[in-house]
C-alpha cells in the first residue's frame, strides 16, 4: 500500500507522521477522521537500504523512552507510533513500527500489535505493555521499561567491557607465539643442526613444536574453530546447556560473578514486572525465560510449581540454594511488608554495585596474571633459543 508523509502542529512543535492509504485523498480523510490537522502531505519516497540490520537494543530503549513522552503529553497512540516511524534512524526498526501502527489501526491492541515481532519486543516487553494498557498507566509502564533496559544494557555493557582486555592479551600473546614459531625459530633450527651434541630439552621441545605449526599449520587454524562450533552444539542441546550453565558456576572468581549478574537480572525483573500489575506466577515464568542461566530457570520453574501449591516466593526459593542467603532473607521482609516489588529493586541496585566491584576485581586480578601468563611463554621460548648458544663454547672445548 502506498504510504504519504505529512506534518502536524502539536503542542511539541511542528511534527512529521507517516499513514498508509489507497491514494492521497483517502490518505487525506483517514487523518480527519482521526482528527489530525496536517498542514502538508505528500507521497514518500521509496526507502532504499543499502547497509544495517534489525534495530539494535539501544534503538528500542530510545523508541520506548520517546513514546512514553508522547504519551504522557496526550498524543494519541496510533499518532506516536507515527511520528516515531520517521524519526529512527534504523530504516527495518521504522518499517516494524509502521507494521505495528498499521495493526493498531485495524483494531489490535498495542500489546497484541507488538507481539507480532518478538525478536524485538520480548514477552517480558509485550506483558508489561498489556498491564499498562489494562491498569491505563501505560506511560508509566514504558518509563519503567526504559529505566529496566538500560539498566540492562549498562550492566551487559560492563561484562564485555571486563572480558576485552583479557581476550586482547590473549590473542597478542598467541600471536606473537605463532610468529615465533613460523619465522623466527625455523632460522635458530637451521643454526642447530650441525650443533654434534644434543639439545637442552626446553630447545627441542621449541624446534618439535615449531616444526609441527609449519608443517600442520590447517590444524592450528582449524582447532578453534571446532572447539567453539563444538561447544555452541554442545549448548544447543538442554541436557549440554544445563552442564556448560552449571560448570561455568563452579567457576573461580568468574562463577561468583556470573552468579551476581543472574542475581541482579531475576530481581530487576521481577520488580519491574510485579510494580507494573504483572501477577507473579506469570513474572517468574517471564523470568525464568529471560534469565539466561539454566541453573536459575531450573530454579525459577519448581518455585513456580510450589507457589501454585499455596507457599510463598521466598521458602521454595531459600530450598533451591542457588540464591545467596541475603536475597532470600531481603525477598522474604519484601513479602511480609507488602513492597515485594520495591525489595527486588533494592536487591537489583545492590548486586549491580556488586557486579562493578566483581569487574574491578577481576580486571586487577587478571592484569597482572596474563602480563605474567605473555613474559612466561615468549620468555621460555626465547630462553629455550639460547641454551645452545650458552653451551657452544663448551662443544668447542
Amino acid at each position: 500500500m502506498p504510504e504519504f508523509k505529512y506534518k502536524f502542529q502539536t503542542k511539541l512543535g511542528t511534527q512529521e507522521g507517516e499513514i498508509e492509504a489507497d491514494t492521497l485523498e483517502a490518505a487525506k480523510t483517514i487523518l480527519s477522521r482521526q482528527h489530525i490537522k496536517f498542514t502538508s502531505i505528500k507521497p514518500k519516497p521509496k526507502d532504499i537500504v543499502l547497509f544495517g540490520g534489525g534495530p539494535t537494543s539501544k534503538d528500542v530503549v530510545i523508541f520506548t523512552r520517546q513514546f512514553a513522552t508522547m504519551i504522557a503529553a496526550g498524543l494519541p497512540l496510533v499518532q506516536c507510533l507515527s511520528i516515531l516511524s520517521t524519526s529512527t534512524e534504523n530504516k527495518m526498526f521504522g518499517k516494524t513500527i509502521r507494521e505495528i501502527k498499521s495493526k493498531v489501526e485495524s483494531g489490535e491492541t498495542f500489546a497484541d500489535a507488538l507481539r507480532k515481532h518478538p525478536k524485538v519486543f520480548d514477552q517480558l516487553y509485550t506483558n508489561m505493555i498489556e498491564a499498562g494498557e489494562v491498569g491505563g498507566i501505560l506511560d508509566k509502564i514504558l518509563v519503567r521499561l526504559a529505566d529496566y533496559m538500560e539498566k540492562a544494557m549498562s550492566l551487559k555493557g560492563k561484562i564485555k567491557s571486563a572480558m576485552v582486555y583479557p581476550a586482547a592479551i590473549v590473542t597478542v600473546a598467541v600471536a606473537v607465539v605463532i610468529f615465533l614459531l613460523v619465522f623466527v625459530i625455523p632460522m635458530f633450527g637451521t643454526m642447530f643442526a650441525d650443533f654434534g651434541k644434543a639439545l637442552p630439552w626446553p630447545t627441542q621441545i621449541v624446534l618439535n613444536l615449531s616444526d609441527f605449526v609449519i608443517e600442520y599449520w590447517y590444524i592450528v587454524f582449524l582447532l578453534p574453530i571446532v572447539l567453539v562450533v563444538g561447544f555452541r552444539q554442545i549448548r544447543k542441546s538442554e541436557k549440554g546447556l544445563l552442564y556448560t550453565d552449571k560448570m561455568a558456576l563452579r567457576l573461580p572468581v568468574i562463577g561468583l560473578l556470573i552468579q551476581k549478574v543472574a542475581v541482579a537480572k531475576f530481581t530487576r525483573t521481577m520488580g519491574t514486572l510485579i510494580s507494573s500489575g504483572v501477577p507473579i506466577i506469570e513474572g517468574l515464568n517471564i523470568t525464568a525465560k529471560t534469565a539466561g542461566q539454566k541453573v536459575i530457570e531450573g530454579a525459577v520453574i519448581e518455585v513456580i510449581d510450589d507457589i501454585k501449591q499455596g507457599r510463598g516466593l521466598s521458602e521454595p526459593l531459600k530450598e533451591q540454594g542457588v540464591f545467596p542467603p541475603m536475597v532470600v532473607q531481603m525477598i522474604e521482609v519484601g513479602e511480609q511488608t507488602g513492597a515485594l516489588d520495591s525489595m527486588m529493586n533494592k536487591i537489583a541496585d545492590f548486586y549491580d554495585d556488586e557486579v562493578d566491584t566483581a569487574v574491578e576485581g577481576l580486571t586487577s586480578l587478571l592484569e597482572p596474571m596474563l602480563m605474567v601468563f605473555l613474559g612466561v611463554v615468549v620468555g621460555f621460548v626465547v630462553v629455550a633459543m639460547y641454551m645452545p648458544i650458552f653451551k657452544l663454547g663448551d662443544v668447542v672445548g
